[in-house]
C-alpha cells in the first residue's frame, strides 16, 4: 500500500520516485507475477529500492516503467531484449531533450547579456536615417 507521511493530505503528491509499494502490490497493479518483477531486477530492467529489513519498495516510475515493457511485450510483439532497449533509448532521448533545453535557456542568457535591448521605434529611427530624414 501507499504510504503516507505525517501531515500530508490526499492532494499532496510524492515524488514520481518515492519508493511506495512491496512487491505484492506492485505485482497486482502491473498484472504479473511478483517472481518476475524479481527476474527483471535481476536483468536489470528495473531497480527497487529497499527498505531497511531489504524489502523491495515499487516507486510510480517503477511501476510506469513496468507497464511499458508489459505493453512492449504483450502488444507489440517485442522480447525482453527489446524491450530493455528500447527504454534505454527513450531514456537517452529524453535525457538529450533535457541538455538541448538547458542549452536554450543558456544561449538565450548569453544573448541577453550581450545584446542591448533595441529602443524603441527603432527601426522607424533606422528607416528615417536610410531616406536622409530626421
Amino acid at each position: 500500500m501507499a504510504r503516507r507521511r505525517r501531515g500530508q493530505t490526499d492532494d499532496e503528491e510524492l515524488p514520481e520516485d518515492e519508493p511506495l509499494y512491496v512487491i505484492s502490490v506492485a505485482a497486482r497493479m502491473v498484472g504479473m507475477h511478483e517472481q518476475t518483477l524479481r527476474y527483471y531486477e535481476r536483468m536489470g530492467i528495473i531497480r527497487p529500492a529497499r527498505s531497511k529489513g531489504r524489502i523491495r519498495l515499487y516507486s510510480r516510475r517503477d511501476i510506469d516503467r513496468l507497464r511499458q515493457v508489459q505493453r512492449l511485450m504483450d502488444e507489440l510483439g517485442v522480447n525482453l531484449a527489446g524491450a530493455e532497449a528500447i527504454l534505454k533509448l527513450r531514456e537517452h532521448i529524453a535525457a538529450l531533450e533535457r541538455q538541448i533545453e538547458d542549452l536554450r535557456r543558456e544561449l538565450q542568457a548569453y544573448r541577453d547579456r550581450l545584446l542591448p535591448a533595441p529602443a524603441q521605434n527603432s527601426v522607424a529611427r533606422v528607416e528615417h536615417e536610410a531616406r536622409g530624414e530626421q
